[in-house]
């Protein structure tokens, strides 16, 4: 068995729009972090599941609701879950384990947010959703620019604002100033934070 993280989620107002535009955005971004049918899967139409690495997993989430809000009056709920899993069977949504069930029993929980995590940990838990919760009063509010930027500063890590805005045709002026209104600074400070409260131990 190997220590994993789950994630469940699900488009909402995913009739909205035209499929064909999100799908696809959603696709290259579970394939960012994972091999499709081995790692991830879509069902249902609008719902997926995909396994990533413990120390990508939130990371993965920012990435994946930045893909969707590009997208006018979309977004994604989903959870996290973390634990063992029983191993490949070659199809994502018919594996087994802990982090398979504590994603699926954290997802069928969300109400209110649309972000959630379940470590095994009840202290981490508490902690960790709390600044989740704090922060999606920010991460919920994202314009398609914002998503737009979010998702392309958290693509290329390396890279300077200049470089991030030329990349856009956009001024650094603005990049910075919508890097700000997304929250980007406190969300690589969040994932330094789950990085050193999950993984490091």
């Amino acid at each position: 068995m190997v220590i994993t993280a789950i994630i469940t989620g699900d488009i909402v107002n995913s009739r909205e729009g035209s499929n064909s535009d999100w799908l696809e955005s959603l696709k290259l971004a579970l394939n960012r972090y994972g091999d499709h049918l081995k790692d991830w899967e879509i069902y249902r139409g609008d719902s997926f599941q995909i396994k990533t690495s413990i120390e990508k997993s939130l990371e993965a989430c920012f990435y994946i609701k930045a893909s969707i809000k590009e997208y006018n009056s979309l977004d994604v709920r989903m959870a996290i879950g973390i634990g063992k899993s029983n191993g490949s069977t070659g199809k994502i949504t018919e594996e087994q384990g802990e982090a398979f069930y504590r994603s699926g029993q954290c997802f069928e929980n969300l109400k209110a947010t649309n972000l959630a995590i379940e470590t095994g940990n009840k202290e981490h838990n508490t902690v960790l959703n709390l600044m989740l919760e704090l922060g999606l009063l920010t991460f919920n509010s994202w314009t398609s620019v914002d998503a737009v930027t979010l998702k392309t500063a958290l693509k290329y890590p390396g890279h300077t604002q200049k470089e991030i805005a030329k990349k856009l045709n956009k001024s650094a002026s603005t990049i910075s100033f919508t890097l700000q209104k997304t929250g980007y600074k406190e969300i690589l400070k969040l994932l330094n934070y789950y990085n050193n409260l999950i993984v490091k131990p």
